[in-house]
């Protein structure tokens, strides 16, 4: 398949046809516009699949009275010779259908799983703000599977309708009566099972989001499961986890029950439908107004016709679950980024003064700085605020399932408010991030730069990063940009080389989703290697020793500043160990910046600052003379062996 898989430009440039939110319906619209060329051709030959077999029915009945009803049975020879045409047309054109039917499902799926991932990138850390991870994942997942199933059974459903039509004219222009009847069951069925359509809607709109939100507390659940086994908590989320699925269970049997009213309603009518065909055809044989022949094609056609009124009943079921699935879809790629870009955009100085004005903090190009704060809530903050991200802001509770007992008119409301308060936060989030940032680089506000040139330039390495399945090699360098020795210089001066001994393979080790197999300081030295690896012109590191030991701190403590010589590092920490090889410090009380110097000036004059770095037990650790750091402990500086001499890592050259 040449379009597969499928190209999608939405939201990561300027295209003449994005995703249409406005609605469920015009997103749908969208959808099989995006397929226009093979949605047709699937009609087409849908069409070409079908008639055959409303044909069958009618050469079956013309052999009959050629060659039995007239007592010469050479006379159905070419019926038969036409009826073998015709079963192989069907067959061949059955063949094409569903290879169509699956290229079409495929590309929906997977368009759908891309259009989810562009937006997700475009929206960036605001995506968690505003949608539950568990939302995202259906959307991508189990949404876009549905979209596939719809067009599926929608060009079945209309190529089912002109053979009925067809096959009521044949029946029409033989009988009054029984074409009458033809073109009635139809709309009959739907006028049946219409009323049953509203409820089962309903339900499984309330299983969909049910489900969404059990795959959120999924989520949540195996991201801390080993917090969850440090303090004993796996048997009450596990608690939590199993009530919240007897709620999607208790939701897929209310709408499974309406379902089957549905197809219930189906089955009578078209068993209905037959059997008074049937009645009707023998009255008329009987009366001379049909050949036996004939009878035999109308009875053909009875049953022939029930695929067609059992597939609309199916486009009616498939068609309220795909409106669901689609206002989940609008929910989710209609959120618009807080950000716009400046009118009068200006380009990032380099190697330029930063200035916080919230904080007072001055960061001066080139050095190795860091950030000292009693409240790490602080330091945290100011690293968002210099790599320009939105602070965190939990008042929607997007991610939080609801609370226990609550459903009913209570859930609604509850879900409404949280509705509510979401939009609330998107209109903050905008207003914040339009408005002038108050962080300057030589002089010119991040606000005035575009976001792309921000992004390039600062790099924030937070205290939760992800990792993702694939190589050691990708996990490194996901650009594919670094020879060898680049690489090996970035484990190195992260102590990670530990991570390169545990896989086998080296760099074309497995490395599990979320790096499970990894210790907790092994994840963060490896994300501290891919921060130094991408060699950015402004590097904001936020505690990036807090989960290793005091031995491989000090390593990393003593190579950091060389690896980043010349270029401006920020680093948040408290951590003595690192402090000592700062070439400056700043002291933040209360959000503000009230000291700063070398490490040992502020432990000797600041006690503000004494109390925050020692903590007490440090207190006695006399400041480091010159040449003569806490790092003395660790291993010698330089590249590992392992990774020089032992290992020969491929696929990083270049």
């Amino acid at each position: 398949m040449q379009d597969f898989p499928p190209t999608v430009r939405a939201y990561l440039d300027h295209t003449d046809d994005p995703p249409e939110t406005r609605s469920a319906p015009a997103f749908l619209r969208w959808l099989v516009r995006q397929q226009r060329g093979l949605v047709a051709l699937g009609f087409v030959v849908a069409l070409v699949w079908m008639v055959p077999q409303a044909l069958g029915p009618w050469v079956v009945g013309h052999a009959i009275d050629a060659g039995i009803a007239s007592g010469h049975p050479g006379g159905a020879t070419r019926w038969v010779v036409l009826l073998a045409v015709v079963t192989v047309v069907g067959a061949a054109s059955g063949i094409c259908y569903h290879t169509i039917i699956v290229r079409q499902w495929l590309i929906a799926l997977y368009g759908t799983t891309s259009l989810v991932t562009r937006k997700t990138l475009q929206l960036g850390h605001v995506s968690a703000r505003r949608t539950p991870t568990g939302e995202v994942l259906s959307v991508s997942g189990s949404d876009g599977d549905q979209f596939g199933a719809f067009l599926e059974v929608a060009s079945r459903a209309v190529s089912q309708l002109v053979a009925y039509l067809v096959v009521a004219g044949i029946v029409l222009a033989t009988s009054v009566k029984l074409g009458l009847l033809v073109l009635l069951a139809a709309p009959l069925l739907v006028l049946l099972g219409a009323p049953l359509l509203r409820p089962m809607q309903r339900w499984q709109g309330v299983e969909r989001t049910r489900s969404s939100e059990l795959t959120s507390q999924a989520t949540d659940i195996v991201a801390g499961l080993r917090i969850l086994r440090g303090i004993g908590g796996e048997e009450t989320f596990g608690d939590g986890y199993a009530r919240q699925s007897q709620g999607v269970r208790e939701a897929g049997v209310q709408a499974g029950r309406w379902q089957a009213g549905v197809e219930a309603v189906g089955v009578l009518l078209s068993g209905s439908f037959v059997v008074a065909l049937m009645w009707l055809g023998v009255r008329e044989v009987v009366a001379g107004g049909l050949s036996v022949g004939q009878l035999v094609s109308f009875l053909g056609y009875g049953l022939f016709l029930i695929q067609p009124m059992r597939t609309f009943v199916e486009f009616a079921q498939k068609w309220t679950r795909t409106l669901v699935s689609a206002h989940k879809a609008v929910v989710v790629l209609g959120q618009r980024p807080p950000w716009q870009e400046p009118e009068h955009p200006q380009a990032l100085p380099r190697l330029a003064e930063i200035v916080d004005e919230s904080s007072g903090a001055v960061v001066r190009p080139g050095r190795l700085t860091m950030v000292v704060s009693a409240e790490p809530d602080e330091s945290a903050a100011l690293a968002d605020r210099l790599g320009r991200y939105l602070a965190r802001d939990d008042d929607a509770r997007v991610g939080e399932e609801l609370p226990e007992g609550l459903k009913g008119r209570a859930a609604r409301e509850e879900r409404r408010r949280r509705a509510v308060a979401r939009a609330e936060q998107v209109r903050r989030d905008e207003e914040l991030a339009r408005r002038r940032w108050g962080v300057t680089v030589g002089g010119v506000d991040l606000s005035q730069v575009p976001l792309a040139q921000v992004r390039e330039r600062i790099l924030v390495s937070d205290t939760s990063p992800y990792t993702f399945a694939g190589t050691l090699r990708h996990a490194l360098d996901p650009h594919d940009r670094l020879t060898r020795e680049q690489a090996e210089e970035a484990l190195v001066t992260a102590a990670a080389e530990d991570v390169f001994d545990a896989l086998p393979g080296g760099w074309q080790g497995e490395l599990e989703e979320r790096g499970r197999g990894l210790s907790g300081g092994q994840r963060q030295r490896l994300v501290l290697a891919r921060a130094l690896a991408l060699d950015p012109e402004v590097l904001v590191l936020v505690e990036p020793t807090s989960a290793v030991d005091a031995h491989t701190e000090a390593r990393i403590a003593q190579r950091l500043g060389t690896h980043r010589a010349g270029r401006t590092t920020v680093v948040m920490t408290a951590s003595p160990l690192l402090l000592h090889h700062a070439d400056e410090v700043l002291l933040l009380e209360g959000g503000r910046a009230t000291a700063r110097g070398r490490h040992a000036d502020l432990v000797a004059t600041s006690a503000a600052y004494r109390s925050v770095v020692t903590r007490g037990e440090d207190a006695d650790l006399p400041p480091a003379a010159d040449g003569a750091s806490y790092a003395d402990a660790g291993a010698p500086d330089g590249p590992s062996p392992h990774l020089t001499d032992r290992h020969q890592p491929e696929g990083v050259t270049r």
